[in-house]
């Protein structure tokens, strides 16, 4: 079967079919022209579609049909894999078919680079902030929180124990109620307590020591200091039979301890304040001055304006070292002019007394307690301070801008009832009225544009705007309209019905005739009551409303707060519309940081920055006084030969007396 003739014959004509099929079309590709009897049997309507424009000659092809025409090649058809067909090259003799009025297509030079998709990420700012808190706030609060404040705890707890013995043997001392033959035992017990002291504050004089290698002196090295010469007079103790001066030292210890817990406690709020953070607001001192006051700028703030300065040495601490270091070349000097004058012996008596005089105990928590007392109130807010440059700057005379929406935020500003008069639609008045206090700006717009919007009534425009003192006025389709209080309306002539009384309320008058009466009720909160009551009763600080409210007026918040609007300031409309434009200044450094955006947050970080550089300089003036005044007193009785008064009971009296106003101003954070 398969050696017949037949099939064979068969076979060869389906081959020369075939190739004939694929010469025909390769001929068409090449743009030849197709035999005739290819043609013959074309189908009329492929015939046509083959060239619709064939009929017209290349010189009178119309204008339309020669502005956009691509040629398209056959050639160009991508082929597949499972029938590789080879593209003919045409013979160099022949060209190809071309039409002349074609338009030869160019490739541009650059090539087109298709518009990027925006990538919409409405929570990528809080994800960017919580990334910032995670890698800084967060991470440094829990290290914090795992050392903790329990064993400070407990050695503060021990060195006072210390200095209770310490200061109880030398008060039965003193009373000479201790037996001869049992003095030399005190005095060993007494400097093995100041061995002991000095053990529980062993990072105090490590820290100390530190801080001498890199360059730098603190009241910690002071305190070595202070260590090794009341040692070298404990020797001196145990071979004259006297009491050294180890109570005031210990004294000493158990207050730098208590500075430290002050310290790590209050970056531990810190921290957690600002771990907690959703959106940071910064407030910032401008340079320029409005009504002679620095304005406060409010802005957005970031989590490097923290933590790039918090930790930064402040100056009240680096006039503490510098007096640190004078007071010991104060001390050595009086302990040689004792030397010289009554020996070796007075010599280290007077130079490790007038070194425990030079500071008295609580200098070393003058800045920290009050720091710390004022960080577990600004905890609660939300608030941080920004180094001590942020709080030298908040020092200067200031102008703190405020809004309708921080004194009555979203919500609190209610319309209680509406009354209309006149023969003039209610719509009519309500669109009327509401198109001159959105032309005013005022803080009631959203009230009265929800009123519309329940109306369903259209915003009319505002012409030959102006304002008076009590309300404003305007002309809307030609007619003109007055909004105010009653009391306005009555100064510019309006008829007011007898015994229409409403104490809170906008009315619009339209053409001289009181047309429509809006009851408004505003409910004050705690947190706006309680900022503005600080900013107000604060010395240095000016209140001024940077927005217009028609009602809010100097006599209303002075009933509504029950504050002195004495200490408010008038701006004209031109200076508000300066602040205004000033918020939202980013290029001046920072002062305060706040979490949250209500009046008290900002208002206490203004105030309470203020009163914690005051209550710093006045501690550092206090123990600086009463410690050059200790000095002075002991250098006076070594050169007078009254070295019997410098008792170990005076010296601690003596460091407990100018304890007592440290111990007051460190309070004074808790004033705000």
């Amino acid at each position: 079967m398969e050696n017949n003739p037949e099939n064979q014959e068969l076979g060869q004509s389906q081959e020369l079919d075939l190739e004939a099929i694929m010469r025909e079309f390769s001929d068409h590709s090449e743009g030849e022209a197709a035999p005739e009897e290819a043609r013959e049997e074309t189908p009329p309507e492929q015939e046509y579609a083959e060239d619709p424009l064939a009929e017209f000659p290349a010189e009178e092809v119309p204008e339309e049909f020669t502005a956009d025409t691509v040629t398209l090649e056959f050639g160009a058809i991508q082929q597949t894999e499972e029938s590789p067909v080879e593209e003919p090259v045409a013979p160099p003799s022949e060209e190809p078919v071309t039409t002349q009025w074609m338009p030869e297509y160019t490739q541009p030079e650059s090539s087109f680079v298709p518009p990027q998709p925006v990538l919409v990420q409405p929570h990528s700012r809080l994800k960017e902030l919580k990334k910032k808190l995670v890698n800084g706030p967060e991470k440094r609060y829990y290290q914090l929180s795992e050392k903790g404040t329990g064993r400070l705890h407990i050695l503060i707890f021990l060195a006072a124990i210390i200095s209770l013995l310490c200061i109880g043997s030398t008060i039965l001392y003193e009373m000479d109620k201790v037996q001869p033959n049992r003095i030399r035992l005190m005095v060993f017990g007494q400097i093995w307590l100041m061995f002991f002291s000095a053990l529980l504050g062993s990072f105090q004089l490590i820290e100390g020591v530190s801080d001498l290698f890199r360059r730098r002196f603190s009241l910690n090295s002071l305190l070595v200091f202070s260590f090794v010469l009341c040692c070298a007079d404990g020797v001196m103790c145990l071979q004259e039979l006297r009491v050294p001066c180890c109570g005031a030292f210990s004294l000493q210890v158990c207050m730098s301890l208590l500075d430290t817990l002050y310290l790590r406690r209050r970056e531990t709020r810190q921290m957690d304040t600002l771990r907690k953070a959703t959106n940071l607001t910064a407030l910032r001192v401008s340079e320029a001055k409005a009504d002679g006051y620095h304005v406060i700028v409010r802005s957005e703030g970031q989590v490097e304006d923290f933590m790039d300065h918090y930790n930064l040495p402040t100056k009240p601490e680096k006039i503490r070292s510098i007096y640190a270091l004078c007071a010991l070349g104060a001390a050595v000097a009086v302990g040689v002019a004792a030397g010289i004058i009554n020996g070796i012996s007075a010599c280290l008596q007077a130079a490790s007394v007038a070194l425990l005089a030079a500071i008295p105990a609580s200098f070393f928590i003058s800045l920290s307690r009050p720091a710390d007392i004022l960080e577990r109130r600004f905890n609660k807010i939300g608030t941080l301070l920004c180094g001590w440059d942020g709080i030298r700057r908040l020092r200067k005379n200031l102008l703190f801008p405020l809004s309708h929406k921080d004194l009555f935020p979203v919500g609190t500003v209610k319309m209680n009832g509406v009354k209309f008069f006149g023969s003039r639609s209610p719509d009519e008045v309500v669109a009327y009225c509401a198109a001159l206090i959105s032309a005013d700006g005022s803080g009631l717009t959203p009230l009265f544009d929800q009123l519309l919007e329940s109306r369903n009534c259209h915003h009319l425009s505002t012409q030959n705007f102006v304002r008076y003192d009590g309300g404003i006025g305007g002309e809307v389709r030609s007619e003109p309209v007055l909004v105010g209080s009653l009391h306005f309306l009555q100064e510019m002539g309006v008829e007011i019905p007898q015994g229409l009384r409403v104490s809170q309320a906008v009315c619009v008058a339209v053409d001289g005739v009181l047309s429509g009466l809006f009851a408004i009720s505003y409910e004050r909160t705690r947190a706006a009551s309680d900022g503005f009551t600080t900013l107000t009763s604060y010395k240095g600080v000016q209140c001024a409303l940077i927005d217009s409210d028609l009602l809010l007026t100097h006599g209303y918040l002075r009933h509504k707060f029950s504050v002195n609007t004495k200490r408010m300031s008038v701006l004209d409309a031109e200076l508000c519309k300066d602040i205004i434009e000033l918020q939202g200044d980013t290029t001046m450094p920072v002062s305060v940081l706040t979490t949250q955006s209500d009046l008290t947050a900002v208002g206490f970080g203004v105030t309470g920055g203020r009163t914690l550089g005051i209550a710093s300089y006045l501690g550092l003036i206090v123990h600086i006084v009463g410690g050059i005044i200790g000095m002075g007193a002991i250098l006076f009785l070594a050169v007078s030969g009254n070295m019997q008064l410098l008792t170990p009971l005076n010296v601690l009296l003596y460091q407990l007396f100018w304890s007592i106003p440290g111990l007051i101003l460190t309070e004074w954070t808790r004033l705000i």
